[in-house]
């Protein structure tokens, strides 16, 4: 197989890329894996879907849940451990890494895989939403976003086409498109001028990659407006992605509102494309975004939570630090079969929780990321056996019969 020919931008014009999936071109013509979705199953353009992600550095099932590496590390977990648990796709942040260590030192090390020793895939977000929330360091413009740093105050400026190299530099697997992210409440007019802007973005972002095994997302904005949300996921469908972010949602809206957005979104996107729902994720969550359609998700609650406290169970949240348990010898969940649950009490736990000890903050990590990934194997195992009605019934059952009772 030949090289590929290249537009007048240096780029592998559509045409002479190989199928997604298949081979593609590195550097000195070795061969490359190329991303790919397969779609082994669903019920409809917006319900449960069963599915498979193919990269360069393995492939994973969907629903898929992606723990967050925010500096190139899940908080206080090895790359082996994560993999025992069922890890096989990370999320990190540009935003973070840019700033510290850099990407130049990232890159004069052999890339973000093995910077961090994970052989798995990554996904990188590009730092849009951590930008934009800091509304007092950043000025934005159609060409991009000039802010300054949290850490000291150093004047940075990011526009779509360095967000995409960055991440190109680090070797990931998917890559996220800049975005422009509006608080909530916001006027329309507010909302509609970023989502202008982020679509504006995504079109740069395509434009300049130059790394087609590496997946490019954008990010669909939209605020709380259904409509706009509709019409930037028509725009975006238009130009042809790897897969489709969701942004913009659980940032401090009713529940009720994020389900709307997300089922005014959902339908616009393609069948045949990842949909990633960034940042959502309380087990009640996923079951409902899965039931709606949606593939991806990363969020921070299982490992964040984990080190103040909470573990997620079967029949609902447990705060280790409750009186009640200084006494209990049972497991955190009697249901669960990770390691922390088969070897360690509730009232161990406890005495580790409130001494401080790092043992403690591990070990619920342990028990929270195993909860959330046999989550996602039970709902792709129902979707695939057709009963995932029956799972979302049975999943809330020990939860309105005794759960939460521990919070």
């Amino acid at each position: 197989m030949g090289r590929p020919s290249l537009d007048d931008r240096g780029q592998a014009g559509p045409e002479a890329r190989p199928p997604a999936g298949g081979e593609g071109w590195g550097e000195g013509g070795k061969n490359i894996i190329m991303f790919s979705f397969q779609l082994k199953k669903a019920t409809d353009s917006d319900g449960p879907r069963w599915g498979k992600i193919t990269t360069a550095h393995g492939a994973v099932e969907t629903p898929v849940f992606l723990p967050v590496g925010t500096y190139g590390t899940v908080k206080t977990l090895t790359p082996e451990e994560l993999r025992a648990l069922g890890a096989g796709l990370i999320l990190s942040n540009i935003y973070h890494l840019f700033l510290r260590p850099g990407v130049e030192t990232i890159a004069q090390l052999g890339g973000l895989h093995r910077f961090m020793h994970w052989d798995g895939a990554i996904l990188t977000d590009s730092g849009g939403f951590q930008v934009f929330s800091l509304a007092s360091f950043r000025q934005v413009s159609d060409e991009g976003v000039i802010f300054r740093s949290h850490l000291d105050g150093s004047r940075h400026f990011l526009d779509p086409e360095k967000v995409v190299a960055l991440q190109e530099a680090l070797g990931v697997d998917i890559m996220i498109c800049l975005d422009e992210c509006p608080g909530y409440p916001a006027p329309e007019v507010e909302v509609r001028r970023a989502a202008a802007r982020t679509l504006a973005w995504a079109k740069r972002s395509r434009a300049s990659r130059t790394r087609p095994e590496a997946a490019l997302f954008p990010v669909v904005q939209g605020g709380m407006y259904p409509e706009l949300r509709r019409e930037q996921a028509q725009a975006l469908r238009q130009l042809n992605f790897d897969g489709y972010a969701l942004g913009g949602l659980s940032v401090g809206e009713e529940k009720e509102l994020t389900w709307e957005m997300v089922a005014a979104t959902i339908p616009e996107l393609p069948v045949d494309r990842p949909r990633y729902l960034m940042g959502l994720g309380t087990p009640e969550d996923l079951v409902e975004a899965v039931a709606r359609g949606v593939d991806m998700f990363d969020c921070v609650l299982p490992t964040r939570n984990a080190r103040n406290g909470m573990a997620f169970t079967n029949r609902g949240r447990v705060l280790i630090k409750n009186a009640a348990y200084a006494l209990d010898p049972g497991p955190l969940d009697e249901a669960c079969g990770c390691y922390t649950c088969r070897h360690y009490s509730r009232g161990y736990l406890r005495h580790l929780y409130l001494s401080r000890e790092i043992l403690a903050f591990r070990l619920l990590t342990f028990h929270n990321l195993y909860y959330y990934f046999n989550l996602m194997v039970k709902m792709r195992q129902a979707i695939s056996e057709g009963r995932f009605a029956d799972f979302r019934r049975e999943f809330y059952q020990p939860r309105r019969n005794g759960g939460n009772s521990s919070d």
